[in-house]
């Protein structure tokens, strides 16, 4: 049988980019637990910075693990916290104007379970953990195993950075951060789960800058809306005009390299534990866990999506295979070069 489809239209989901976005959302809401959420910012100094844009795969990565393992380490420390909690983490390699500015954004649910798996601890109903602390084992957990993939040999140093291959220099160009403080935000626990959502679907599938920003542009420049941080109220909304050549140049610069995974989850929520750690948190907060998308039941109805939106179709008329329609009447070329009308397509094979 022959099926013709027709495009359904979608749910709207604003902000949120592509089927990519949508799915992944989808599967972020079904994580979430009715508790308070922070969101935690964990930012490279310039001096590392720069490091990282020539070593990318590698520093990349060790942000990310030096951010979640401080965030689990301070968390379980009975101290502060004194629970296993879970993280979302995203990394972002921009500023507002397109520099090169890496940092991870974390959401962390406001509390944990408790080591002995007994009970739900919740954090404080405006903090998490102390930023001050959570900054110094940062900056000691990067900078130690930067050093150790320097001494390895891993980290690669070309132009202005080349005399960085060398040891004594790569330790006196480390030295002024040591004593630096290392910058974590916290903010304020989001408004509600929808918060969280609205969140994630604004910044975990964006690269460098949204359509939404762009003011103007043609074969020369382009111009764009950005904030500028260092000014406060009305006068942080700046605009910028950049040559097309310079736009692409800062724009390029955050592409990762092929396979890195710029969305991470450690903790209650890494992919191992997810799910059975989940269902434990909700047990200890007595709430109902959400429908179960590996539950068995109806089989739905396969619609295959359009080539060319992505959109899913439905099939809204069925031919016999032997009632296809056909395309128009086409002509067959002989040796001689006469063309002649095929009978095939006038009834008479």
């Amino acid at each position: 049988m022959a099926h013709r489809l027709q495009l359904l239209p979608q749910p709207a989901l604003p902000e949120v980019p592509g089927r990519g976005g949508r799915a992944w959302l989808a599967e972020r809401e079904a994580d979430l637990l009715p508790v308070g959420y922070f969101h935690v910012v964990f930012t490279l100094p310039a001096e590392v910075a720069d490091i990282a844009f020539q070593n990318q795969a590698l520093v990349y990565d060790l942000l990310f693990r030096a951010a979640s393992e401080t965030m689990l380490t301070i968390a379980a420390d009975p101290r502060h916290l004194g629970a296993r909690i879970g993280i979302t983490a995203v990394l972002h390699t921009w500023g507002s104007a397109m520099t090169h500015h890496p940092h991870v954004h974390m959401i962390v649910p406001g509390g944990g379970i408790a080591p002995d798996g007994s009970r739900w601890i919740p954090s404080r109903p405006a903090f998490l953990l102390p930023v001050r602390v959570l900054g110094k084992l940062f900056r000691r957990l990067f900078l130690t195993r930067l050093i150790a993939l320097h001494e390895t040999g891993r980290l690669a140093f070309f132009r202005s950075l080349a005399h960085l291959a060398e040891r004594g220099v790569f330790l006196r160009h480390l030295a002024p951060v040591r004593s630096k403080r290392w910058v974590v935000y916290a903010k304020a626990p989001f408004a509600g789960p929808e918060a969280v959502l609205a969140y994630l679907s604004r910044y975990t599938h964006r690269v460098a800058i949204s359509n939404s920003r762009l003011i103007a542009f043609d074969e020369h420049r382009v111009t764009f809306r950005y904030k500028d941080y260092r000014r406060d109220g009305a006068d942080r909304q700046q605009v910028m005009t950049l040559s097309a050549d310079e736009f692409i140049r800062r724009f390029l610069i955050h592409v990762l390299p092929r396979g890195f995974h710029r969305i991470r989850h450690y903790g209650l929520l890494a992919g191992s534990a997810r799910k059975a750690s989940l269902a434990l948190a909700r047990e200890l907060l007595d709430v109902a866990a959400p429908p179960d998308a590996d539950t068995p039941g109806e089989p739905e109805v396969f619609r295959p999506p359009c080539p060319c939106c992505g959109g899913r179709m439905i099939i809204i008329e069925t031919f016999e295979r032997w009632r296809q329609p056909r395309g128009p009447p086409r002509t067959r070329r002989r040796r001689t070069g006469r063309l002649l009308h095929d009978p095939a397509w006038h009834g008479q094979a």
